[in-house]
Formats: C-alpha cells, structure tokens, sequence
C-alpha cells in the first residue's frame, strides 16, 4: 500500500477515535437518564441495543459494545462500565470491509444496499461487492 494511503488511513482513524471517545463520554456521563418520550428506557440500555443491532447486522459476534458490558467482556474481565468500546485486553475492535457495509446498508449483506447508502457507496470496496462500475464524479483514487 502506498505510504500516503496509510498516512491518510492512519489520520482517519485518529480523527475517529477522538470522536468517538468525546461522543462515548457525554453519554456515559448520562447513562441512568431516561430518554424521552421513551419512558423508562436509558441512555445506556440504548447504546446496549444499538451496539447489539450492529453486532447482529455485521453476524460478526460482539465487535461493538454499549456503555455497559457483562463483566466478562470488560477490560481485564472485570470492569462492566465502557467508555471506549474495545476487547477485554482494552485493544479497539477490527472489522472487514464487509462486516462495516452490513451494519452502513442496514442489510446485513454487504450485496445489498440500503440504510445511509441506498444505492450502495461508491468506493472501490464497497463497488467490488455489488459488481458496479465507477459511478460519474466518484472519487478517485491519485495514481501513485
């Protein structure tokens, strides 16, 4: 891989996980509240239940954790609080290009597009798993 694809890959995931930990702190500081209009339901049982649908639309096992865990699957094996969603030794979770297209298509297949990409996204990944051409005025990688 060329080295200003990694410098990039690498500024991305930085950018990425700053904002994923402030976005997982400001909620965790609100765990026990009550989300309105949904009565008795909590910020953290939300995040639990999103995190599980995305598990599921990825059939990746659990790669994607709420604010609150089992204490088994919590850093050490110990802890059942979770600011950063990662591994029981705290390393962040990876995925493959096709388990994050199930959870972005809402599909659960990484064929069939729909959720935030309904006519499926237009990089060369995502292009290579619905066997489509490069649509007009997508973005193209720089020739090295």
């Amino acid at each position: 891989m060329p080295l200003y694809l990694l410098q990039l890959l690498a500024g991305l995931l930085g950018v990425e996980a700053g904002q994923d930990a402030v976005f997982r702190a400001l909620l965790f500081e609100r765990r026990s509240e009550t989300v309105p209009p949904y009565k008795g339901i909590t910020v953290a049982e939300f995040t639990d239940r999103i995190s599980a649908a995305r598990n599921q639309l990825a059939k990746c096992g659990v790669k994607d954790e709420g604010l609150t865990v089992p204490p088994e699957l919590g850093a050490e094996g110990r802890i059942c609080t979770n600011v950063l969603s990662a591994d029981r030794d705290s390393l962040s979770y990876a995925r493959t290009p096709a388990e994050l297209l199930r959870i972005l298509y809402l599909s659960g297949d990484e064929h069939v597009p729909g959720g935030f990409f309904p006519e499926g996204a237009n990089g060369k990944i995502a292009r290579e798993f619905l066997r489509k051409p490069f649509a007009a005025g997508g973005n193209r990688v720089p020739a090295n």
